[in-house]
């Protein structure tokens, strides 16, 4: 009887399979064989593994150009054949880390998902040169290193300089007899660079257009003598900053000029890229004077995620109204058609509010519209509820007050013909309290789209071993109908099965803590409960009530060592915002509390606490299918949806978490029996905050929240510096917005559920399996094909578009 495949077998036969299902082998070979050749360079004979990816890159994007090209038209170990070790090329890779957390990770599994569902769609974006930061951790604390993820260069990419387009910046406004101008701006030119998005097996390759910020060549040249042309070319990197780098914020506003411009600038950039495509198309009348936008919402859907892309409603009034001179209320019908937008978040401190100063200089003709809008929004709410003045102030999209604002939530609702949260309970939220004044006007416009991820990636590529012993029970069709998962709810009982899904977790368990061992030298034993809560550092999060538990464990093995625990390694990642101080302790917290706890020799190996450095995709892929219980536990109300911890679920690992975003729905889909569900609801948080909170009472009545509170405070965790933590100590008894305390006695006892549970394998196991036959609502092929019924009127495809070696029909 043949061995088993190892992982990293498994993933190579399936890039061989689909390596060679791209062409004839011989001929991948051969492409290989000139792609490595042209890579060297001249004076070096001896290839580097990089040289040995690119080449490879090249040969595969070599081969979906052509179902790329075809796409677009019809829209409008060491491996057998190569002699390499492909695993090897995969860590070479580097993480394009374009965006803060789950908003940019939901975007790449929408487009990985509209691609497999045959949809004409791009995903527009801006190409930082510099991705969310690398975060090192120096005796204990978060330093960040610049993300240099370019310097090697993209072999995904393809620069489209025939397509670059101009933005306008600053200037002024004039009105004239032949309409409103806007005049004396500064431009920055934005360079497209295409990226193919293959879909599933159907052959559709889609596109993500990235926009780089590039200085025309006569910026600023203009402004100097000609002595200071050295200078005028140096300053060229003005224009060119805007898309140096991301800024590192997640639910957080920070209202900086540099950040508007970048909003601006992919939203300008984007509009005209629509528009030209739109009139280039067979649906655009080649009137040689304009164009009939008439058609334009029933050929364009653009969907804002979140309101960074807000002024896509103002930039498209301004082109309609200013430039193809289409009618007032006529542009303001057809914007309104074609926008629609999804909130992300709840938190006030998250939502943006741009002074109108900062508008006035930078973008002073959008500023006119805005206020123009707002008009007659206002005139429109003051004759349904007349001499209501309050109402006027709150849904005003102007905010008044020493600093005027303009709230970009508030705009995105009046421009947008379908308002969306991103899980049940967000969007009941959405409608009873963050917009309530605007669904009381126009309640036909809120709806729900619970988020998804994609099974291509999250299951398949991440968990091939699972994914196997799945498809040798179901078959394969929930890779592209995850709802398929189901049907494994006959074999919950079975008990080959049941060992066999025990085996892939071990497997991938003693994977994880080998490339622990190896990367961080870091020893665990791999027969404990890996208990893992990875996600961005956020008080709301509440990484600090994981601390508690942590040292709460600690106190009682130190109490008694010879009694009997069950071992747990307890694994947090994330990075902190670089200006969020209280993060920042936190993860200095959770690194001082594993330094005394690993290193005390009456805890053995009964409980480790690990802090997973530069948390980010690629270890995501390693570190979910080898967790044994996710921990999603933020203050109910708090999370909008989150998406990793559907990832947990459908690669087995159990949840502990609030009934708070998406949790709800799982412990829905798998049975609440199924979930280590613990606290406080939605609303015994608005009773608690209506009674007022007093973490002083927690404080005072619970002995071991105590015991831990007072070991932070003391300095036990930090004795080269007993102060360390007052901040934190501070904020948890007195201004806690996320009142952690109040959760602390529940979530506890929860835990000691956990324990229970995990010392009979074979009844966790048992509900690991329900678990993940309960998890195919979380595709996010099912998130896609209710925003495209529903919101963008179109329907998903089965059609598998012809290879590039057939003709098209």
């Amino acid at each position: 009887m043949a061995a088993p495949l190892s992982d990293g077998e498994r993933r190579k036969q399936i890039s061989v399979r689909g390596i060679a299902g791209l062409g004839d082998v011989a001929e991948v070979r051969k492409s290989f064989n000139r792609h490595l050749h042209f890579t060297l360079v001249k004076d070096r004979n001896v290839a580097t593994p990089r040289d040995y990816y690119f080449a490879l890159a090249h040969t595969v994007r070599d081969h979906l150009v052509g179902r790329w090209i075809r796409t677009q038209q019809h829209y409008y170990e060491r491996d057998p054949k190569l002699g390499l070790d492909l695993e090897e090329l995969e860590e070479i890779e580097e993480d394009a880390g374009l965006g803060n957390g789950g908003l940019g990770r939901l975007a790449a599994c929408f487009l990985d998902s509209m691609a497999t569902l045959g949809l004409a769609a791009y995903g527009y974006g801006i190409r930082y040169e510099f991705g969310i930061f690398n975060q090192k951790i120096v005796d204990g604390w978060q330093v960040e290193e610049a993300d240099d993820w370019l310097r090697y260069g993209n072999p995904w990419e393809k620069a489209r300089p025939e397509y670059m387009l101009p933005v306008h910046f600053y200037g002024r406004v004039c009105h004239t007899p032949d309409g409103v101008k806007w005049i004396d701006t500064q431009v920055v030119l934005a360079m497209p660079y295409d990226t193919p998005v293959p879909g599933y097996k159907n052959n559709t390759v889609n596109t993500m257009r990235l926009w780089s910020a590039k200085a025309p060549n006569d910026f600023n040249l203009q402004e100097f003598n000609v002595g200071d042309y050295i200078e005028a070319v140096l300053d060229r990197n003005l224009a060119e900053n805007i898309s140096r780098v991301l800024y590192p914020n997640d639910n957080f506003f920070e209202g900086k000029e540099l950040r508007l411009k970048q909003e601006y600038f992919v939203v300008a950039a984007t509009l005209q890229d629509i528009i030209r495509r739109f009139k280039s198309s067979k649906f655009g009348c080649r009137d040689p004077v304009r164009t009939c936008f008439e058609t334009f919402p029933d050929k364009v859907a653009i969907q804002l995620n979140d309101t960074h892309p807000a002024l896509s409603i103002p930039e498209l009034m301004r082109i309609l109204v200013d430039v193809e001179k289409v009618d007032w209320d006529k542009a303001w019908e057809i914007t309104k058609r074609t926008c629609a937008y999804t909130n992300h978040t709840v938190l006030p401190e998250a939502l943006e509010r741009w002074p109108v100063s900062m508008f006035e200089k930078l973008l002073p003709r959008h500023l006119e519209i805005i206020y123009a809008l707002n008009q007659m929004h206002l005139d429109r709410v003051a004759a349904l509820y007349p001499g209501d003045i309050d109402r006027l102030r709150r849904m005003s999209v102007i905010e008044e007050g020493d600093c005027k604002r303009i709230n970009m939530a508030h705009l995105c609702v009046i421009g947008s013909h379908a308002v969306n949260g991103v899980a049940r309970i967000h969007s009941h939220i959405v409608r009873s309290s963050v917009f309530k004044d605007f669904y009381e006007l126009e309640p036909e416009k809120f709806q729900n789209k619970t988020n998804g991820i994609t099974p291509r990636r999250w299951l398949l590529l991440c968990n091939p071993g699972l994914a196997d012993i799945i498809a040798e029970k179901i078959g394969e069709g929930f890779i592209t109908d995850l709802s398929q998962l189901r049907k494994l709810l006959d074999f919950i009982n079975n008990e080959t099965f049941i060992r066999d899904v025990a085996k892939v977790k071990q497997e991938n368990k003693l994977k994880f803590a080998a490339y622990l061992e190896e990367q961080y030298k870091v020893k665990i034993n791999p027969s404990s409960m890996f208990d893992v809560q990875v996600k961005r550092i956020h008080e709301y999060k509440r990484q600090l009530l994981n601390c508690l538990h942590a040292i709460t464990l600690y106190n009682r093995i130190r109490s008694d060592p010879s009694k009997s625990f069950v071992p747990r390694t307890i694994m947090i990642g994330g990075k902190a915002a670089p200006g969020y101080h209280m993060a920042k302790m936190i993860i200095k917290l959770i690194t001082s509390i594993g330094e005394v706890i690993n290193n005390d020799p009456y805890v053995g190996d009964k409980l480790k606490v690990i802090f997973l450095e530069n948390y980010r995709v690629s270890l995501a892929e390693k570190v979910i299918p080898a967790a044994d219980l996710s921990q999603q536990i933020s203050t109910a109300g708090t999370e909008a949806s989150g998406t990793g911890n559907m990832k947990f679920m459908v690669n087995g690992a159990l949840t502990i978490g609030t009934m708070d975003g998406a949790n709800v729905e799982m412990a829905e889909e798998a049975g609440e029996e199924n979930l280590f569900i613990f606290g406080m609801r939605v609303e015994d948080v608005e009773a608690l905050d209506r009674r007022g909170y007093n973490a002083q009472e927690y404080y005072q009545r619970l002995p071991e929240l105590r015991q831990a509170v007072d070991q932070i405070s003391s300095g036990f965790f930090s004795p080269r510096d007993p102060g360390c933590f007052k901040d934190i100590v501070n904020m948890l008894m007195h201004h806690d917005r996320f009142k952690v305390f109040a959760d602390y006695e529940a979530y506890i006892k929860c835990q000691g559920q956990v324990d229970q549970l995990f010392m009979d394998p074979r009844e966790w196991t048992k509900k690991v399996i329900r678990n993940i036959a309960c998890s195919g609502k979380f595709s996010s092929d099912r998130t896609i094909t209710e925003y495209a019924r529903e919101i963008w009127g179109v329907e998903p495809s089965a059609t598998k578009i012809p290879p590039p070696n057939l003709p098209r029909d």
